[in-house]
């Protein structure tokens, strides 16, 4: 049964940090490109930043270059987004996505607010 399973989100003032975590099973997590995704309430879900299955290679949001960093660790079948600098315009669901799959996870909140 494949699995998605966003986690590290949360409330954060402006200019903090988070690191979300996508835990995935039921596939060969190596086999597969991955990226995330974030929603607002009322708009169409936004792609983040993506990472090929080695690992080797990332691309990002015009909007999140230089804060976020995308990452994998294929052994512990995991991706991962760490965001830095955080504005409230990050603020959304954040979804991780796997892409031969056409699979999502059911997102993790992140706020970013005073």
């Amino acid at each position: 049964q494949v699995q998605l399973v966003e986690s590290g989100g949360g409330f954060v003032q402006p200019g903090g940090s988070l690191r979300l975590s996508c835990a995935a099973s039921g596939f060969i997590f190596s086999n597969l490109h991955m990226s995330w995704y974030r929603q607002v309430p009322g708009k169409e879900r936004e792609w983040v930043a993506r990472i090929i299955s080695t690992g080797a290679g990332t691309n990002y949001a015009d909007s999140v270059k230089g804060r976020f960093t995308i990452s994998r660790d294929n052994a512990k079948n995991t991706m991962y987004l760490q965001m830095n600098s955080l504005k409230p315009e990050d603020t959304a669901v954040y979804y991780c996505y796997a892409e031969q799959l056409r699979r999502w996870g059911q997102g993790t909140q992140v706020t970013v607010s005073s």
